[in-house]
């Protein structure tokens, strides 16, 4: 199989369908598109648990950790409360680069008041490269969570920010000097600051305030694989304008220079959202500073369509990410 998320129908067929027993108390699990777990821990409550692993990058691998999976607990309407970390080492690793990963962890706990709650760490002939796994813990009230499956036809679908920016600050710093080649240290700057704009804690909280139905963080597979995976969780069908989806021009050139589709490259830091009135929650991002277009609808049936004025198209199923053909 090729390297990225495994084919939706080899998930369903060899991972999903394997899944059977069952308990009342997991209220949200195993699925297509889902990127959290919910178990009932009190007649109000819930614990919301994800986990995700780092294996598109090393540099800031501890950073993007917590941060990937913080995202996957905020799009669940959750508040964060700690994680637990795998990290699998290589026999080359040295102590100081160990220390390093952590220090980058501990760093984005401190930002978001989580903590690292346990875990463990291995030098193991399985690797080559630095790989930590993430397993987050959260809190919601009950009624409160928020799931990808959320999407009913007519709602809004929103998009924050921009789509690509994880990618294309994983690109400026892994292939710097390449791309130095080109494009001028400025503009290179520029494209590495992205990784400040990961967070998506801030319009996950705006959103539940304001009637979000539905919430996915863009990840792997891009804008394009999150939309798929919105639709075949919520079972309705899309009409998105292309020429809506908000994108950054280092992200287009970065992309184009690499010959890769930014539609299809890994967006952490872009949130997907569905709402029946998406303009008021757009408003409310945009008093918060947050940059956010409603892109499009949901629809009846099964028909997932991306449009501009000249031409539409039908929405694929996810593939691998643009980023694993240059890292």
């Amino acid at each position: 199989m090729k390297i990225g998320k495994v084919p939706e129908t080899v998930l369903k067929r060899s991972v999903l369908n394997q899944i059977h027993t069952r308990r009342q108390e997991v209220l949200l699990g195993a699925s297509v598109g889902e990127d959290c777990a919910a178990v009932a821990v009190a007649e109000d409550e819930m614990l919301v648990m994800s986990t995700d692993p780092i294996t598109g990058t090393v540099q800031d691998i501890g950073d993007l950790a917590i941060q990937i999976t913080i995202n996957d607990l905020a799009s669940a309407g959750a508040e964060p409360i700690g994680v637990m970390l795998t990290v699998l080492l290589p026999e080359r690793i040295s102590e100081q680069k160990m220390r390093y990963m952590m220090q980058q962890a501990e760093a984005a706990c401190t930002k978001v008041h989580v903590q690292i709650m346990g875990g463990h760490t291995e030098v193991t002939k399985a690797v080559n490269q630095p790989l930590i796994s993430v397993v987050g813990v959260g809190k919601a009230k009950k009624g409160k969570l928020i799931s990808t499956a959320g999407a009913k036809p007519g709602m809004d679908i929103i998009i924050t920010k921009w789509i690509g920016i994880e990618g294309t600050a994983i690109l400026a710093k892994e292939k710097e000097e390449e791309l130095l080649t080109h494009f001028t240290p400025t503009f290179l700057a520029q494209a590495k600051a992205f990784d400040q704009m990961l967070s998506v804690l801030p319009e996950a909280s705006i959103a539940v305030q304001h009637g979000v139905s539905a919430m996915h963080d863009v990840t792997e597979g891009g804008i394009f694989g999150a939309l798929w995976e919105m639709a075949e969780a919520s079972g309705v069908g899309l009409e998105i304008n292309l020429r809506k989806i908000p994108i950054r021009q280092e992200t287009v050139e970065i992309c184009e220079f690499f010959e890769i589709n930014p539609y299809e490259l890994i967006s952490s830091g872009c949130m997907l959202m569905a709402a029946a009135d998406g303009n008021t929650i757009v408003r409310e991002l945009e008093k918060a500073g947050i940059a956010a277009v409603v892109a499009g609808k949901a629809t009846e049936g099964n028909d997932r369509i991306l449009y501009t004025d000249q031409e539409q198209r039908f929405l694929e199923p996810p593939k691998a990410d643009e980023l694993y053909k240059i890292v």
